[in-house]
């Protein structure tokens, strides 16, 4: 009865925050239905209900909201420094002042437990305040030609209107890290959330405008219809950059369209991340890491490790201590307090980890624990372990997208190295070893943007996030990630 009663207010916690956020287009300062009048709806995952009903924008909202960009980026650009940066600072102490409430209304509208929905605002919201420190160390550089005929002035610019398009799985964070970088350039938006989790990007827009951003610097239009408002944008000829969080598909698509008019491109696209386990490594350390890089928003994460590699030495004693950590793990609504594990974002996901799990025995996967949807309501598959995984297995080539943890024993460095590079993918690749010298090594040797060595967690607004090969161009966060929204522009002036 007890329990009933804590859901009941949590449930009406929910409702009241998501009553409170906007759910039209946001256009020139302003909100709006949508031109059509459509409106599409929000399910929470853990109970399949609907939760909200959002505004579904087409192409003739897409234009409105890229000509007012276009329109509004002279001004924007001139702003000081000083003033972008402080807008940025003032929106960061109001996500943290706001923690609990968006951390709710994140937890209900994509099913991640509320204590990793609380960590993503504040991960979210210190892209803002990273940002806001570059705005300020925009610089240049004065120098002198090689013969001293000539100066050589060096100064950065905004790249103009920039078209930013994410993910459903982290809602603000991956908003944050590119609107962050954009208005500390003084680059106008357009902007369009994922249609499965719009409400954290929606009431992220009323904070930046409480924070005092001008109209018309951010256009939001959400829809479920993407390449009715995104190709309108790539079109215009006013945008000039598109930043992208999402499949390599869609990435490569609109790789093609920025061609047209040569826009300055920024792809965070698709992961196959390799787990490496050396026979060497502290065990515990490396369940622990294994934990973190496969079950953060319940394997939901293109950071996620997809393919665990043991040394053969270690590894059922691994795959054994990880099932133990993994089928501890309690499986609800992240609402409900004590929740590890929360639901996928919808039945299309979930198929896809059963036919992957299901793929995989067929080709003579053992099941060590999960490995099947438990008997509740909801979208919502039990974390699994797989041992002595086949290479064929179709998840070794594909993004599992859920908490399925397969592993697969190796023999040698170079076998595993072989393995982990063989994938059209590089974005992250992780290593537990305690030889430094083959930690650097076999660092060295993965094809990768970024490697965690000896842990399960590599992002941090301070850091450069991204990746080689089909897993994009560019990087966010970082001091080089503000580098993305602005131009190089030279100026040669004769020393008389």
């Amino acid at each position: 009865m007890t329990t009933n009663a804590t859901d009941l207010r949590t449930s009406d916690k929910a409702r009241e925050a998501i009553s409170r956020i906007n759910t039209g287009v946001f256009i020139g300062g302003r909100w709006g239905e949508a031109s059509s009048g459509a409106r599409f709806d929000v399910v929470n995952p853990a109970t399949e209900e609907v939760i909200a009903t959002v505004a579904d924008g087409g192409p003739e909202d897409a234009q409105r909201a890229i000509q007012t960009a276009g329109r509004v980026q002279k001004a924007w650009a001139k702003t000081a420094p000083r003033e972008r940066s402080e807008i940025l600072r003032r929106a960061y102490d109001l996500i943290m002042a706001r923690q609990d409430e968006l951390a709710l209304v994140m937890t209900t509208e994509m099913g991640k437990p509320i204590a990793e929905a609380k960590g993503e605002v504040a991960y979210a919201a210190e892209f803002f305040r990273w940002f806001s420190e570059e705005a300020v160390r925009i610089g240049g550089d004065l120098t002198t030609t090689g013969d001293g005929k000539n100066r050589i002035l060096v100064s950065r610019e905004p790249v103009g209107p920039c078209v930013l398009v994410t993910p459903w799985n982290f809602p603000l964070a991956m908003g944050t890290r590119k609107i962050g970088p954009a208005i500390a350039a003084g680059c106008t938006m357009v902007f369009k959330p994922a249609n499965l989790t719009p409400l954290s990007s929606l009431a992220l827009v009323d904070i930046l405008v409480e924070a005092g951003l001008p109209e018309g610097v951010l256009n939001v239009v959400c829809t479920t219809k993407a390449s009715s408002v995104v190709s309108p944008w790539m079109s215009s000829g006013i945008a000039r950059k598109v930043s992208f969080t999402g499949s390599t598909e869609v990435g490569v698509r609109l790789l093609e369209q920025a061609s047209q008019h040569v826009m300055r491109s920024s792809m965070e696209l698709g992961g196959n991340a390799p787990f490496i386990v050396f026979e060497d490594a502290d065990l515990d350390r490396a369940v622990e890491g294994a934990v973190a890089a496969k079950m953060r928003n319940m394997g939901e994460a293109c950071t996620a490790a997809n393919r665990l590699f043991v040394q053969r030495s270690v590894a059922d004693e691994f795959a054994r201590r990880l099932a133990e950590r993994l089928g501890a793990l309690s499986v609800g609504d992240g609402a409900e307090p004590g929740t590890d594990v929360g639901p996928l974002v919808e039945e299309k996901a979930l198929r896809k980890v059963e036919e992957l799990v299901d793929d995989a025995v067929s080709k003579g996967s053992k099941v060590v624990c999960g490995g099947r949807r438990p008997d509740r309501a909801g979208f919502f598959y039990s974390p699994t372990v797989l041992a002595d995984v086949s290479p064929e297995a179709n998840l070794m080539s594909e993004e599992i997208f859920g908490p399925v943890a397969p592993v697969v024993p190796f023999d040698t460095e170079d076998e595993v190295l072989a393995m982990a590079n063989n994938t059209p993918w590089g974005l992250v690749g992780y290593l537990f070893t305690q030889d430094v010298d083959r930690g650097f090594r076999v660092g060295d040797a993965l094809e990768v943007g970024m490697v965690g060595l000896n842990t399960g967690i590599v992002s941090n607004p301070a850091a450069p996030f991204g990746g080689v090969k089909a897993s994009g161009l560019g990087r966010e966060g970082g001091r080089v990630g503000i580098e993305e929204f602005l131009e190089t522009k030279y100026m040669a002036i004769p020393r008389i």
